[in-house]
């Protein structure tokens, strides 16, 4: 009889040298599987999980060991306080991206400001943004079809119907007309040969959310030379 703490004391051993945080990510797996939350997991360690949760628990784990995202592995990332769906179509969002959300409420702008996210991704951030100003009037748009499946879902499920989601490269599918208060983005940055894209977690991550180019840059050239057009004086 394999109980919840036998279970982490193992998998932790597993885990450990191929990811930073061993014990923790076999507790967001475990808690994953058993519909629960990691402080569960420590109020109840003596639980021992029927053998198919202990079967799905150990394939997460062999899965994360050859390099599987847990954000993947699970479906789901946390980000400023929203449990967001992810998947392969959508990178997986990262904490340090929370500077942008906190960056852009700073910012002073009209009580209803239309405001334009490039390439939503998850929608993270957009749905971030929607979470705090609700009068705001936000549009986000992504290339992939299935990146915006993926923030059309979110939205809904947390009911944040306010935002608009549009499929296009960059600007290519705006109005010439449209103009917005604010225009907010963490597009690619990555050089196309970069050795780190072929390690971690970013193997597994849409290339073309990650690199542009041969220096990283070309997007972000294409955003600023067009980006004015777009924007209130």
């Amino acid at each position: 009889m394999t109980d919840i703490r036998a279970l982490l004391i193992r998998a932790g051993q597993t885990l450990a040298g191929s990811v930073d945080a061993p014990q923790l990510e076999a507790e967001i797996l475990l808690a994953h599987i058993l519909g629960r939350d990691r402080s569960w997991l420590y109020a109840w360690p003596e639980h021992v999980p029927d053998p198919g949760q202990r079967a799905a628990f150990e394939h997460l784990v062999a899965r994360r060991v050859q390099g599987d995202p847990v954000g993947y592995l699970t479906g789901e990332r946390e980000f400023w306080s929203l449990r967001l769906k992810v998947n392969e179509h959508t990178l997986i969002p990262r904490p340090e991206t929370e500077l942008l959300v906190e960056t852009a409420l700073a910012l002073e702008l009209p009580a209803d400001a239309s405001v334009l996210e490039l390439g939503t991704g998850s929608g993270a951030i957009a749905l971030a943004l929607a979470s705090e100003r609700p009068h705001w009037r936000l549009s986000a748009l992504d290339r992939s079809p299935g990146a915006l499946a993926v923030a059309r879902a979110n939205a809904l499920r947390l009911g944040l119907s306010g935002v608009r989601f549009i499929e296009s490269h960059w600007f290519d599918a705006l109005p010439a007309q449209q103009r917005y208060d604010l225009i907010v983005g963490n597009p690619p940055y990555v050089a196309q040969d970069d050795p780190h894209l072929a390690r971690g977690d970013l193997r597994f991550e849409p290339r073309a959310a990650l690199a542009s180019g041969v220096d990283g840059l070309d997007d972000i050239r294409h955003i600023v030379a067009a980006a004015p057009a777009y924007l209130q004086p």
